[in-house]
């Protein structure tokens, strides 16, 4: 079955960007000139998604402006002579059907998921991490869709990660299969050392069967009393088995400032436009550290 609806989950509070994150949500920070949600959108997009439904919380109608229609901006463009920036602006605005559902409270990724029940219906979902952008040529959802659409199962985005990392995000119980593919039987959300089955962990992107919603409603509530995606996700893998897809890009964690800045760095370099008077920068500043 084909995969068209998509969830970006934006409704946390970007504590670890503060101050800049106070008023302004961080999935708006930019990489150069545009938001980071934006790349988000565009993945989706480019991976044949249709339908999208953004995960907001309150004080986060920015977001909602920023893929809305702006007339006024639209017409001054145009009376300026601004035809191409202006056509940018319109495609914005088209790019997808994009909704919005309100997260009342702050419980959990698997809760901000869950919110998204009437909007996935019967459909599988491709769920995608406010806080993470990938950035390649084969857009990092769209591997994920390839692997539901072969093997029918869900199918998490892993990475093989530093210990130190694993213990922060996730550990997969997994088997290498001969397509290049990986045969996930288990997984943890934060392990410790001892309870690590391997140091690859989820990052950023999976594709769920509509059975999750089942399987999140009847999931307890853990830690800081949050729903964890991923114990929902535990009992998936345990039951049918998901396919881990080991995607290729460049992933930016955007709740992380060196991060942050290396997509604004390593992006700004592949642009034509700035990219060679950056690079001669960097060059020159180079010299003096």
């Amino acid at each position: 079955m084909k995969v068209k609806k998509a969830v970006i989950t934006a409704a946390g509070y970007g504590t670890r960007m503060l101050p800049a994150t106070k008023a302004m949500p961080k999935e708006m920070l930019p990489i150069l000139d545009k938001p980071a949600i934006q790349y988000i959108v565009e993945e989706c997009v480019r991976a044949g998604i249709t339908d999208i439904l953004i995960i907001l919380s309150r004080g986060k109608h920015v977001v909602e402006d920023h893929f809305d229609r702006m007339p006024d901006l639209e017409r001054q463009l145009e009376a300026g002579g601004k035809t191409e920036l202006c056509n940018e602006i319109k495609r914005i605005a088209s790019m997808a059907n994009i909704s919005y559902v309100r997260q009342a409270e702050q419980l959990g990724l698997g809760h901000a998921v869950l919110c998204a029940k009437s909007f996935a219906g019967n459909d599988p979902i491709a769920v995608l991490y406010g806080d993470d952008v990938i950035i390649g040529e084969d857009p990092a959802i769209a591997q994920l869709c390839r692997a539901y659409e072969k093997y029918g199962k869900g199918a998490a985005g892993i990475r093989e990660v530093p210990t130190e990392d694993v213990m922060k995000y996730s550990s997969m119980k997994l088997t290498k299969m001969p397509d290049g593919y990986f045969e996930i039987t288990d997984m943890i959300e934060k392990p410790s050392r001892e309870q690590m089955f391997s140091n690859y962990a989820i990052l950023g992107r999976c594709v769920l069967p509509p059975e999750i919603f089942a399987i999140l409603e009847n999931t307890p509530y853990g830690r800081n009393n949050e729903l964890q995606l991923t114990d929902a996700m535990k009992q998936l893998a345990v039951s049918k088995g998901m396919t881990g897809v080991d995607f290729t890009g460049t992933r930016y964690d955007m709740g992380n400032k060196l991060s942050a800045l290396k997509a604004g760095i390593e992006t700004g370099l592949s642009r034509e436009d700035i990219g060679g008077e950056l690079r001669e920068y960097i060059k020159e500043l180079a010299k003096t550290l």
